[in-house]
């Protein structure tokens, strides 16, 4: 299986909630980007069914910070049913008002606070790589979008409201300094088994040393 070349992407926001599963009712971040968010702010400058995205390592550059916020949120979705209904009729209700009834409900989330990591990646060619594809056509076409700021949609945080802004880094320029911290992180969500039916879960013991989470050698659980 090829894979590309590595690529060094810098992203950075006011807010961050990477939410541990465990929680169930209020939002609670893990302390630092999860593997999957990674993956998340990488696909949305450019995913291609041809690729697949893989963690290197996570570098924090900033003081972990923790913020309380309570939030709207509603307490139901349009069910797919619903939706295949209306389009079938040609009519029907599909939106949820969150002033009526009990839709709404008030959450609190203890989230991260001015945030800044690089993430060090690469991708691999999956099997439904055609034989036009190649790594070095994918591997132009991130550092063509992601050197001009372009994505499929806006990166984000853990949350689709904690917006993330992204820079890709020269392979030639000197990195910013990590934080100077190590940190047991506990059992942390590595990604999601696709290869199972329906997709489950993955875990990995995560550990920040100076300020770098190394991904090279982990160990991965279900």
């Amino acid at each position: 299986m090829k894979k590309s070349a590595p690529f060094r992407l810098k992203v950075s926001g006011e807010y961050a909630c990477f939410t541990r599963p465990e929680m169930k009712v209020e939002r609670v971040s893990y302390d630092v980007m999860t593997p999957s968010a990674a993956r998340g702010v990488l696909e949305a400058i450019l995913w291609k069914p041809a690729i697949a995205w893989k963690i290197l390592k996570i570098d924090v550059l900033k003081p972990i910070r923790w913020f309380n916020i309570r939030r709207n949120e509603v307490a139901s979705i349009v069910s797919a049913k619903t939706a295949l209904a209306a389009m079938k009729k040609g009519r029907g209700q599909l939106g949820i008002y969150s002033d009526v009834g009990k839709e709404r409900q008030q959450r609190a989330a203890l989230v991260l606070r001015d945030v800044a990591y690089i993430i060090h990646a690469y991708f691999e060619l999956t099997d439904k790589a055609s034989s036009e594809d190649n790594v070095t056509k994918f591997e132009q076409m991130f550092l063509r979008r992601a050197g001009r700021g372009q994505c499929f949609h806006r990166p984000y945080l853990g949350c689709r409201e904690f917006v993330a802004d992204f820079e890709l880094l020269d392979k030639n320029a000197d990195l910013p300094t990590p934080i100077s911290e190590n940190r047991d992180l506990g059992w942390m969500l590595y990604d999601w088994d696709y290869s199972q039916k329906p997709a489950i879960p993955t875990f990995f013991q995560a550990k920040l040393k100076e300020g770098v989470l190394d991904l090279t050698a982990v160990e991965v659980r279900r």
